[in-house]
């Protein structure tokens, strides 16, 4: 056949590798990095092998587990072991929907089942070398899979960057001391429901259907209301002249028939004309008029008022998180703020939402950290949370940054989170700089209070206070909070806190002294 013009010549299929090719076709099933381990594997024939692989493979990637005699391979000893083995560790759950640890779990099967020869030729029996492959093989799974179900508890998944052909890599780090420390941490959310929901409202990027009583704008609102309302109809008057509509039987003289007057002139028919009379059957013209009548009355009416309207409750955003670690916070307190930090790093990656931290300590000790949940986040994050706190505490220059960074666009619609025992003061400047980064981009504030009450710092910058009264308990102590109330501050000593009320009544130092002087000079 001659090809057409422009298009290359079909060639015939080669036969001289066909059939060695045939016998391979099976490795398209696999992954590439199986073919080497399931082509010299000294388990059963090779072309079995093969198609039994790939078989297993999308049965684990669907999330069931092998079955013994279901598979050409392996043999129904080491089948039935394996089944087994799958089923005690419940690989087929792990492996769902997970094509690299679906992959990895079948180059580890291949490696150990390759074994069992080594074993036989060093003086086991074939039982006791397959025990032996098996033993090993479940030893292995059973502590990774240990190590995935503490990454699914701390993050609610496995990073996407933790290969498990490379989790050797991540071992190390998942064995410290610090990683230890937070899965402690995380185990301690479960007993702060309240805080996950704090966290989860952090930011402004989507509204949600309830009202936000603190953000109100003025609009015209529609109430009901009564009214004197105007009905105009119009009235039918009988035998009112006006329009002629036709003939009906009456005794009206004026609006009689001709006809019915001619009996007038007849003395017998005279006496029919009195009868009709009397009956009301004459023949008369009928006629009527309409009047045109109006009445007021009540009705409900809709009127526009000016008022207060709530606006939506927004959340789930990017969230800004400082986070104290003074000396100060030592104990209790700094196992609730490293929860508080762990519970953002893990809602942030569970939503897609950006996450900054803030670490503050005494001046110009501040550690600004990006947690995302990869292998380098969870490295940074493993270290903080590995560390104990110390040092003062300095909250302005973590909150210049905070600052700055919401005047970026990246970071336009972030809340701030705030966890501290409010041991601390900004400065006047700072508090008024952020009252009016508040007013103008609209951020807020959220003060999560680790401490038994309030101070006069915190309520300063904090929208809303969210207090951990039973703190000490995170430290290992049963102890309960010795008052009765964290808002002593706010209670008695309301006139410390600087607001509008307050400034007004409020002079400068200047102006206090120049009074003070001029006292005394009337005194003398």
């Amino acid at each position: 056949m001659t090809p057409a013009s422009g298009q290359a010549p079909t060639l015939p299929p080669s036969r001289l590798f066909a059939a060695g090719e045939a016998r391979l076709a099976a490795l398209d099933g696999l992954a590439r990095a199986q073919w080497l381990g399931s082509l010299t594997n000294s388990q059963g024939w090779l072309e079995p092998r093969l198609a039994a692989l790939g078989e297993l493979r999308r049965n684990l990637s669907e999330g069931h587990g092998p079955e013994a005699g279901a598979l050409d391979w392996p043999p129904p000893p080491v089948a039935a072991a394996v089944a087994a083995a799958f089923a005690e560790l419940d690989l087929p759950r792990y492996c769902h929907g997970q094509a690299d640890l679906t992959d990895t779990v079948l180059m580890s099967l291949l490696f150990q089942l390759d074994l069992i020869v080594d074993y036989v030729d060093r003086g086991a029996s074939e039982s006791e070398a397959l025990a032996m492959a098996m033993q090993a093989f479940r030893e292995d799974w059973a502590e990774h899979c240990g190590e995935i179900d503490e990454l699914v508890e701390v993050f609610g998944m496995v990073p996407d960057d933790c290969e498990h052909s490379r989790w050797d890599e991540l071992r190390g780090l998942l064995h410290s001391a610090g990683w230890q420390e937070m899965l402690r941490i995380r185990r301690l959310i479960a007993g702060l429901p309240e805080l996950v929901k704090i966290i989860r409202e952090l930011g402004r990027a989507r509204p949600t259907d309830e009202d936000d009583s603190a953000s109100q704008s003025l609009v015209e609102v529609m109430e009901q209301a009564v009214a004197l309302r105007a009905e105009t109809r119009s009235v039918r008057v009988p035998d009112m002249p006006g329009e002629t509509r036709g003939i009906h039987r009456a005794d009206r003289l004026a609006r009689m028939l001709p006809a019915e007057a001619m009996l007038l002139g007849h003395p017998r028919l005279r006496l029919v004309w009195h009868a009709r009379r009397a009956e009301r059957t004459l023949l008369c013209y009928e006629d009527d008029d309409r009047m045109t009548e109006t009445r007021l009355h009540e009705a409900p009416v809709l009127q526009p008022r000016p008022g207060l309207m709530p606006a939506k409750k927004l959340e789930l955003g990017p969230m800004l998180v400082c986070v104290d670690t003074s000396g100060s916070m030592q104990g209790g307190s700094e196992a609730v703020a490293k929860a508080v930090v762990l519970e953002a790093m893990r809602a942030a990656h569970a939503r897609g939402r950006a996450c900054r931290v803030f670490a503050f300590g005494g001046p110009e000790e501040v550690i600004e950290m990006d947690l995302p949940v990869d292998r380098a986040g969870i490295e940074r994050a493993t270290q903080f949370l590995g560390q104990s706190f110390r040092g003062g505490t300095d909250i302005c220059a973590p909150l210049e940054k905070v600052i700055a960074a919401v005047e970026q666009e990246r970071w336009r619609q972030a809340d701030l989170l705030l966890a501290t025992d409010g041991e601390f003061g900004a400065t006047p400047a700072l508090a008024a700089r952020l009252n009016a980064v508040k007013r103008e981009l609209g951020l807020r504030v959220q003060g999560v209070l680790i401490a038994d009450r309030e101070t006069v710092g915190l309520l300063e910058i904090a929208d809303h206070v969210f207090p951990v009264r039973d703190w000490r308990r995170f430290g290992g102590s049963d102890v309960e909070s010795p008052i009765h109330s964290h808002r002593l501050t706010a209670l008695y000593f309301p006139g410390a806190l600087r607001n509008e009320s307050t400034r007004e009544g409020t002079v400068s130092g200047a102006e206090a002294s120049a009074a003070f002087l001029d006292g005394k000079r009337q005194q003398r």
